[in-house]
């Protein structure tokens, strides 16, 4: 009878992605950064940095594919008209905001 091995620990292959080490520092310094990354505003190795992140965190990835979507549906979305009262109003609110700080 030949004997099998049951243990599900395997040595990493050449060809599997090494696991980087991943912690909530980390992944917020990626998002931080995604905006631009969509918008193909950040340098190679920055980019690089990011798609080696993201391909080892499936949490980033999901976040990252949820903001193309998102970019993407703003983009073909008409912007809505505002009325002369209503831009006012806006304005002012944000400049008290902007005071009040």
């Amino acid at each position: 009878m030949a004997s099998r091995s049951t243990s599900k620990r395997q040595q990493p292959s050449s060809s599997t992605p090494k696991r980087q080490a991943h912690g909530k520092a980390r992944c917020l310094r990626i998002l931080r950064q995604l905006s631009a990354y969509i918008d193909d505003e950040l340098s190679a190795n920055i980019c690089q940095e990011i798609r080696r992140h993201l391909g080892t965190c499936p949490h980033c990835e999901i976040f990252v594919t949820s903001l193309r979507q998102t970019v993407s549906l703003c983009r073909h979305r008409p912007s809505p008209t505002l009325s002369t009262a209503d831009r006012a109003l806006m304005r002012d609110k944000i400049l008290r905001t902007a005071q009040s700080r």
